[in-house]
């Protein structure tokens, strides 16, 4: 039978007692699975009677294997019986002294989710978020198009100038030395594109297919390779080639290449109407990331360690995923930015404690609305996400969303209710001009003084 001892902010102290009986099951438990490790003269391995064993190694030779047998289960009850909703690893205190036979009373210190206690939604002001559509923006997605499909050109009559796309092999040495990362063969450099130091895209102006020169650079101090910034540098530079980007003409031939439309109005009115529907949906998710923000700084929850440094693991995996898109490893990436893991950490703290908040302010909506998720809306959800999935054949999907529906139904039916809350609280939302929402902070700082 599971009590509890006092709650501190989120820290529950408990204790539960591990009957006599049942340690002594767990010991015999121990026994029976480490018997067949043990040796000792006279007896067959696997053979030597837990009495001899526990009175040559000692009469807790055991208890170690029984207790991290049992307790687990009877912790599980416990957090059952008590309605905890444990958000970290617990603290087991154990006493000193265990006597066969008689209970053990054993003292657990967990942290549990906070409870939230909302603020008025009426009192909830939100800077207004518009996102207007403007006619040079299909100007610019036009133009986007033309880059995209331009054709090179090769120039063999004049030198390099500023835009031109020129082939390269370099090799770098500092003092003589070559350096990782410090030479490559074949590569292409857009000239003006800033990707190389300082100096070395402007040392190549005026220099012509088949020139080979020294450029004598230094690496900024601000450098991300530490080990590299503030030094001097040699590049030796071949040129291979240059080139030239040709656009092609705006007109209805072009369209008809690279689109399903047959004239440049009808593409235009294309691009049109998607970049509208776009930004309603951008406006919409600003409203809402903003609604979410302002109503959380409203409240104060104190939340426990456990639960920011699960949220600081989450976006390290997010981190992680991210770069491993662009072919990169987590410790590539501490290496090239010198950094360590905590040092990541810690500017990932923030981020996750307003992550952990939101959620929990959410999620104390959604308790409070008594939002209800039917089984329609969850296969909706998980239909939703397989379908993002376009090379899943139809029976794969079909499985997928089956498997989903019984194995995920209340996570889904967790993230479905967060994004109720959600709509809900950009309803109750007054969403002012930013002017008026500062001279309402002037106005509350002055009437504070």
């Amino acid at each position: 039978m599971a009590k509890i001892d006092k709650k501190e902010n989120n820290t529950v102290h408990f204790s539960l007692e591990i009957s006599g009986e049942d340690f002594e099951n767990a010991l015999q438990k121990a026994y029976l699975t480490n018997r067949g490790k043990i040796m000792m003269p006279g007896f067959r391995k696997g053979k030597v009677p837990r009495k001899i064993i526990e009175m040559h190694y000692g009469e807790d030779v055991f208890y170690e294997d029984a207790i991290n047998d049992i307790l687990p289960e009877i912790y599980e009850k416990a957090i059952d019986e008590l309605e905890l909703d444990v958000v970290d690893q617990p603290h087991v205190d154990l006493p000193e002294e265990i006597v066969k036979g008689n209970p053990i009373l054993v003292n657990i210190q967990v942290d549990v989710k906070p409870e939230v206690e909302l603020a008025s939604y009426d009192d909830l002001e939100v800077e207004e978020v518009v996102y207007e559509f403007d006619e040079s923006m299909i100007d610019s997605e036009l133009e986007s198009a033309r880059e995209k499909n331009a054709r090179l050109i090769n120039v063999e009559d004049r030198p390099i100038e500023d835009g031109d796309l020129v082939n390269i092999d370099y090799e770098g040495t500092i003092e003589g030395e070559a350096f990782d990362g410090g030479a490559d063969q074949g590569i292409d450099l857009h000239i003006g594109s800033n990707t190389f130091i300082p100096g070395f895209e402007t040392g190549l102006i005026g220099k012509a297919k088949g020139d080979e020169l020294d450029l004598n650079l230094t690496f900024p101090e601000d450098y991300h390779a530490t080990d590299l910034a503030g030094k001097d540098v040699v590049f030796n530079v071949v040129i291979n080639e240059i080139q030239i980007r040709e656009l092609p003409e705006m007109d209805d031939e072009f369209i008809k290449d690279i689109s399903e439309f047959d004239t440049v109005e009808e593409y235009k009115a294309d691009v049109r109407e998607t970049m509208i529907k776009d930004l309603k949906e951008k406006e919409e998710q600003e409203k809402e990331a903003r609604a979410i923000q302002a109503f959380s700084e409203m409240i104060e929850v104190d939340i426990p360690n456990g639960m920011i440094e699960s949220g600081v693991n989450d976006e390290l995996q997010n981190l992680a995923m991210q770069l491993s898109g662009f072919g990169m490893t987590l410790e590539q990436y501490l290496s090239m930015v010198g950094q360590t893991i905590d040092d990541v950490k810690a500017k990932l703290r923030d981020g996750a404690l307003n992550t952990v908040k939101s959620r929990l302010v959410l999620e104390a909506i959604a308790a409070k609305e008594k939002f209800e998720v039917t089984d329609e809306e969850i296969r909706e959800e998980v239909t939703r996400i397989a379908d993002m999935y376009a090379n899943y054949d139809e029976e794969a999907k079909a499985n997928y969303v089956e498997e989903m529906m019984a194995g995920e139904a209340v996570m889904l039916k967790k993230g479905i209710e967060q994004k109720k809350a959600i709509k809900f609280l950009v309803e109750k939302a007054k969403f002012v001009k930013k002017d008026v929402v500062a001279d309402e902070v002037k106005e509350e700082e002055n009437t504070d003084k």
